[in-house]
């Protein structure tokens, strides 16, 4: 039996609090460290967002998101993409049906693995844009489009796309306008000595790990609807527009900085991410109120692969995230 979500403001904070740190729980019991990672992931998920997810091969991105989707009691589904991946092969394809009966022809759509709750884009950069885009309509407006009808996904929706960084030939970079649908961009690092001795030890010995279900559908997606209620106070949101303002070089706000090191700037899409990403964080540490230490712990991963760097930047060495931390003290 499903808890009920309280109605009272302070109460409804609490209870999304202690739902988080469940998750969490359980998601240690099989994932060792990467704290943050799965504070963003889950931050994500609430906000209703998508995320994607660097890191080398061998750090547990496959066992995190099958761990997150059985806490949550959501279907999961895992696409590897290559190179001869078509995007039917995602959304689903259309097969000819003999009646018994009557010997007439029919169409049947038969869905494919993106009619899921949770969708593992298992290095996404492997297979051609035109592929890349069948997540597309689904990452926005939670339906498939194929022959003409139009299918609903099953909500909570959520996407998570990996990227090898160190793998770079025969892939195909994920355009702006795709990347910009994503709301974090995590980065993967490596475990710490103590995390990977564990991590070994682990995985070594013989272990018998059962996952808790902790939430439902419908309280996930009351949850995610509670997070739009959370008051925005007129300075955080000046604030964050003004940070996303001041990534635009040559704009009213930019500083000397950014119009020498950026070529191109976020969109208003990064400070509603921003704004929503701050608000859960705040629910999810009890809180019903957003401050600025919210919307600058978040500003990294939500704005990193929305700038672009130029060569100016490239030939002094500095990343996105130097710029992104130059304008947060800054701000």
């Amino acid at each position: 039996m499903t808890a009920t979500i309280p109605k009272a403001p302070e109460e409804a904070a609490a209870f999304f609090s202690k739902s988080v740190q469940k998750i969490k729980d359980q998601i240690g019991k099989t994932v060792v460290g990467q704290h943050d990672v799965v504070d963003q992931l889950l931050i994500s998920l609430f906000s209703r967002g998508h995320c994607v997810l660097v890191g080398v091969p061998g750090l547990a991105k496959t066992l995190l998101i099958q761990t997150l989707a059985n806490t949550l009691n959501l279907s999961f589904n895992r696409i590897q993409f290559t190179p001869d991946l078509m995007p039917g092969d995602i959304t689903g394809t259309e097969v000819i049906e003999v009646d018994k009966e009557t010997g007439k022809k029919n169409f049947r759509f038969i869905k494919g693995p993106v009619f899921s709750n949770i969708v593992l884009a298992d290095e996404i950069n492997r297979t051609p844009p035109k592929t890349q885009a069948a997540l597309l309509e689904g990452m926005q407006e939670y339906s498939v489009t194929a022959s003409g009808q139009t299918f609903q996904l099953d909500r909570p929706f959520f996407v998570l796309a990996t990227q090898n960084p160190i793998e770079q030939e025969g892939t195909y970079p994920l355009p702006e306008a795709q990347l910009d649908r994503f709301m974090f961009n995590i980065w993967l690092d490596y475990p710490s000595l103590e995390d990977e001795k564990t991590i070994v030890n682990q995985t070594t010995s013989p272990r018998d790990v059962k996952i808790e279900s902790i939430l439902d559908k419908e309280q996930i997606i009351e949850l995610q609807n509670m997070v739009r209620d959370v008051p925005l106070p007129e300075h955080v949101l000046h604030k964050t527009v003004t940070l996303i303002n001041q990534t635009r070089p040559n704009s009213e706000h930019s500083p000397d900085f950014v119009n020498r090191y950026l070529s191109w700037g976020a969109g208003p899409r990064a400070s509603q991410y921003l704004v929503l990403g701050a608000k859960t964080r705040a629910l999810s540490q009890g809180r019903f109120n957003v401050d600025m230490e919210d919307i600058e712990a978040l500003a990294i991963p939500v704005l990193r692969h929305r700038i672009v760097t130029n060569y100016t930047a490239e030939a002094e060495g500095l990343s996105t995230v130097d710029i992104i931390q130059k304008l947060l003290k800054k701000l």
